[in-house]
C-alpha cells in the first residue's frame, strides 16, 4: 500500500457510475492510496454523496458529478466538472454500465430501445468519456483509462444479448483507443465474471444465491469477487505503466473450464 500510495498520491482520477459496486470500491481504493476522485453517477446522487464522503475522509479532494454518459455532452460536462474541482485528470475509470436481464431464447423481447440504452451507456458512453478527458490525460506525465469490460464481452454468454454485445465492443474499444493514444494516454481493460452484490441481486432475483454458489463450484478457486477484487485489479492496471491495450480478465478461473483431474 505503501508503494501504491507513492504513486497515485495527488493524482486526480474520474470514475464513472460510482455511486455503488465496483465503481465505489475503486473510488475508495483511489482515495487510499491519496488519489483525488471526481465521483460520477446517472441518479444515485445520495449514494455518490455517501461515497464521496467515504473518500473525503480518507484525507483526498472529492467531488460529485452528475451526469447520463450516454450524452456526449453530459460527459464533457463531466470531464470539465472533474478538471475544474481537481485541478488536473489523470486517471479515467470508463465503469458506468447497464442491463436488462433477457432470456437469450426471446429474441422479440429485444427492443431497439434495449439497444440505445446498452450500448449507449456501456460502450457508447466509454468512447465519449475518453474523447472528453483525452486533453487532461494527455496533459500530465502519463494518462490512463481504464474500462470495465465483461467475460460477457468474451464468452457470449451474460445478463442479455445487447449486453454481450456492448461488452465485446468495449473490448475492440480498448484495443483501438490504446493504438490511438499511445504514447501518451495508456488504454486497458478488466473483464469481471460473476460479483456479488446488488446488480445481480436484483436482476436474478430469487435464483442469485444459486447461481452464485453454482459460478463459485466451477471457478478454479472456489469463489467468485466482489467489487473490492475488481477494483484491485484496475488499480494493477493503472500502476503498472508498462502494459496498454490489454484485457485482464478477473473470474476466478471460470471462463478457462474445468479442472484437469489429477494423472490426466
Amino acid at each position: 500500500m505503501m508503494m501504491l500510495r507513492m504513486e497515485l498520491n495527488e493524482k486526480a482520477a474520474l470514475v464513472t457510475g460510482a455511486s455503488r459496486g465496483v465503481g465505489a470500491a475503486t473510488a475508495v481504493k483511489l482515495a487510499k492510496a491519496g488519489c483525488n476522485v471526481a465521483i460520477n453517477c446517472k441518479q444515485s446522487i445520495d449514494h455518490a454523496e455517501q461515497v464521496a464522503a467515504q473518500c473525503h475522509r480518507l484525507g483526498v479532494k472529492t467531488v460529485v458529478v452528475q451526469g447520463d454518459v450516454a450524452s456526449d455532452l453530459d460527459c464533457r460536462r463531466i470531464a470539465t466538472e472533474s478538471i475544474k474541482a481537481l485541478g488536473q485528470l489523470d486517471i479515467l475509470i470508463n465503469n458506468a454500465g447497464t442491463t436488462r436481464f433477457i432470456n437469450f431464447h426471446d429474441l422479440d423481447e429485444v427492443s431497439n430501445n434495449d439497444w440505445e440504452d446498452i450500448l449507449g451507456v456501456n460502450l457508447k458512453g466509454s468512447f465519449q468519456c475518453s474523447r472528453a478527458a483525452r486533453e487532461a490525460l494527455e496533459a500530465g506525465d502519463g494518462g490512463v483509462i481504464v474500462n470495465t469490460a465483461s467475460v460477457a464481452g468474451i464468452t457470449g454468454a451474460g445478463s442479455s444479448i445487447p449486453y454481450c454485445a456492448s461488452k465485446a465492443g468495449v473490448i475492440n474499444l480498448t484495443l483501438a483507443l490504446a493504438r490511438t493514444l499511445g504514447p501518451k494516454i495508456r488504454v486497458n481493460a478488466v473483464a469481471p465474471g460473476f460479483i456479488e452484490g446488488e446488480w445481480l441481486q436484483k436482476g436474478l432475483g430469487s435464483s442469485y444465491e444459486s447461481v452464485r454458489d453454482k459460478k463459485a463450484t466451477e471457478g478454479l478457486l472456489d469463489a467468485v469477487s466482489t467489487p473490492e477484487d475488481i477494483a484491485d485489479a484496475i488499480l494493477s492496471l493503472i500502476t503498472c505503466t508498462k502494459v496498454t491495450g490489454h484485457i485482464l480478465t478477473v473470474d476466478t478461473g471460470h471462463t478457462i473450464g474445468p479442472r484437469i483431474g489429477s494423472g490426466i
